[in-house]
């Protein structure tokens, strides 16, 4: 009986350890994969590449087109904002930036990258009716809902500029509630 006993707790012992090195070999490989993943993807023969991939370092800035007030930002990381076909680009929007209120032709996917925007909906800015969103906040605007937004940075982003990243289906577009808000009508 305690040969049987001393059997069956030497083969758990063992199975634990098997079953430990398996864990072990499983995560290892799921870290290479996870790493693997996010590694830019190197280019095949042809010289093309099927993956995008950016750091923050690979950011290109540019001033965001004149639709936008001026004092924003603009990165495209994928397609043309300004063409028909999905695209995702970056706004980096200076402490106390606002967008008067305004529209879209088709949905507004906005991911909080950095910093703090405010939002409020209507045909009015009201910085009192504006909700925060931070980083990791992602929200979808329905084509046509009239909205405004205000990069209002408090004391823990005290000084920081506001990234949100926008993706959709393109062509994007601006359309101010008035006409008197939109800075292509300015001269």
């Amino acid at each position: 009986m305690k040969r049987l006993l001393c059997t069956v707790m030497l083969m758990s012992l063992l199975a634990g350890v098997a079953l430990a090195q398996t864990k072990s070999t499983t995560k290892k490989s799921a870290k290479k994969s996870a790493a693997a993943a996010a590694a830019p993807a190197k280019a095949d023969d042809s010289g093309s590449s099927h993956v995008k991939a950016y750091t923050p370092d690979d950011v290109k800035w540019s001033a965001a087109p004149n639709a936008l007030p001026a004092g924003a930002q603009i990165a495209v990381l994928e397609g043309d904002p300004m063409k028909a076909g999905p695209y995702t680009m970056r706004l980096k929007m200076p402490n106390g930036y606002k967008i008067p209120p305004h529209s879209h032709a088709h949905p507004e996917h906005v991911t909080v990258i950095s910093g703090s925007v405010h939002v409020g909906m209507g045909d009015k800015f009201d910085e009192k009716a504006m909700n925060t969103f931070g980083p990791g906040s992602f929200a979808v605007i329905e084509p046509g809902t009239h909205h405004y937004a205000m990069a209002k940075n408090d004391m823990m982003f005290k000084g920081k500029d506001t990234i949100i990243q926008l993706h959709g289906e393109g062509p994007w577009g601006i359309q101010y509630v008035n006409a008197s808000d939109d800075p292509r009508n300015k001269k």
